[in-house]
């Protein structure tokens, strides 16, 4: 019998999961020391590849410390030994924070909302992606039965693998896109939330891939494609775990609080965009007309806003305050969902902060507006390419400050090195390289 692994991992600015494995019999002895990790790891891009020269050269060295709360089973293979994973914080060697740590970023600006406001987020990252195999019938049959028991038992097997590692998955479905499929999970607090992301990324193609298929979250597959977006859905509580988002006497159902919360994601929406989607081939889905983000506004009822207000339904017992939610539509899985949630919250506290009046509401369909409607209601323009999203995030002197120097840096030099790199690829060959990335 072979003795299993475990494993203690990170998300790297590329929305890359890497870690270090072991026997899983020393489990405990790394959960109280973590295990060895090297700072310029942090400057690795999405293809593999360390982007040199970075800020942390060959000096330095740091510990991921595991979080025993995200200690998941991942199984490999029917019937197998699972291999135990648990997600972790970088730290010095003294043990102190790491300044440039993606999830000790989310969680102290978890911190400073509660303390600030008494405030916290309740979220879910809702996923989308796309099966690889030509050979699999059907491919374009949105929300069919006939998807459904054709891919049988993938689903069962993705649903199952999930509740296994404590997910709590909702839903899976046949989306539009030829062979796309999409998941949810169930709210949690919002470090939680953001765990469960990354885990759900890595279960996922890891079904897939034992089923004989393959999956990609890659934003767009193909020229004119349907897209994967991650949808984040953020709802409000206060410190006795109320609702607190929802007044049914305001626009939209937005409470004063919600209004000044969501008003400040918008205003420094065209910066967030380079941290929520952060791939050189993800603007290519975020476009007027491709049910993604067609204007930086707050909508209702329809699908083209940045920020959305959640349809409420009168179901027998229902609670509309703990119903009501805000969905942001512009992130993808190219994006670290600590990094992504982090510059969310932080958004928001700046509108708590400066009591910022509540975005008008655009209802229905945004096509139907005249441009002066539409302007009024806008924070500014979707940035048209991932090199526009990075000068919009660089004159942003407000989310930069949200960021230590060193991961900034480091981050838009992967990314500048990415477009480099994109530039000498033809279509296909783009499309390929984040396929297999993602």
């Amino acid at each position: 019998m072979t003795t299993p692994i475990a494993a203690i991992l990170t998300s790297d600015l590329a929305g890359q999961v890497r870690g270090r494995a072991f026997p899983a019999d020393e489990l405990e002895a790394y959960r109280r020391s973590g295990s060895g990790w090297v700072p310029a790891n942090l400057a690795l891009d999405p293809f593999g590849r360390i982007v040199t020269p970075n800020p942390f050269g060959s000096i330095g060295d740091l510990r991921i410390m595991p979080d025993p709360a995200t200690r998941t089973p991942v199984t490999n293979e029917p019937g197998g030994q699972p291999i135990t994973v648990m997600l972790g914080d970088l730290v010095n060697p003294d043990g102190s924070p790491w300044d440039c740590c993606p999830r000790t970023l989310l969680r102290d600006a978890v911190e400073d909302l509660r303390k600030e406001t008494g405030l916290r987020v309740i979220s879910s990252f809702e996923h989308e992606f796309m099966l690889r195999d030509p050979d699999r019938v059907p491919g374009r049959k949105p929300f069919s039965l006939e998807a459904l028991l054709a891919y049988e038992p993938l689903g069962s097997k993705v649903l199952q693998a999930l509740r296994d590692a404590g997910l709590e998955p909702e839903m899976w479905l046949p989306e539009f896109g030829d062979r796309q499929w999409e998941v949810t999970l169930a709210p949690a607090p919002a470090l939680q939330a953001a765990d469960r992301a990354i885990l759900l990324r890595e279960i996922v193609r890891n079904v897939v891939r034992t089923e004989g298929e393959r999956a990609t979250f890659s934003p767009i597959v193909e020229r004119d494609g349907g897209g994967n977006g991650v949808h984040i859905h953020l709802s409000l509580i206060d410190e006795t775990d109320a609702p607190v988002a929802y007044d049914p006497t305001r626009p939209g159902g937005l409470s004063r609080l919600a209004g000044s919360f969501a008003a400040g994601v918008l205003r420094h929406a065209p910066a967030l965009q380079a941290l929520t989607a952060s791939s050189g081939i993800s603007y290519e889905r975020l476009a007027p007309g491709r049910w993604s983000v067609g204007g930086l506004f707050l909508g209702e009822n329809n699908r083209e806003a940045l920020l959305r207000i959640c349809p409420l339904f009168n179901t027998p017992g229902a609670d509309h305050r703990k119903q009501f939610n805000l969905e942001y539509r512009g992130a993808d899985a190219t994006s670290n969902p600590w990094i992504a949630l982090a510059v969310l919250l932080r958004a928001g506290l700046e509108g708590v902060r400066a009591d910022l009046p509540a975005p008008e509401v655009v209802s229905g369909d945004p096509g139907r507006l005249s441009a002066e409607q539409l302007a009024s209601a806008s924070h500014g323009s979707m940035p048209a390419s991932l090199d526009a999203a990075l000068v919009a995030l660089e004159a942003d002197r407000t989310v930069t400050s949200w960021l230590p120097a060193r991961l900034l840096e480091t981050f838009l030099l992967i990314k500048r090195g990415e477009l480099e790199l994109l530039s000498r690829l033809d279509d296909q060959e783009r499309y390929t390289v984040y396929a297999d990335a993602y």
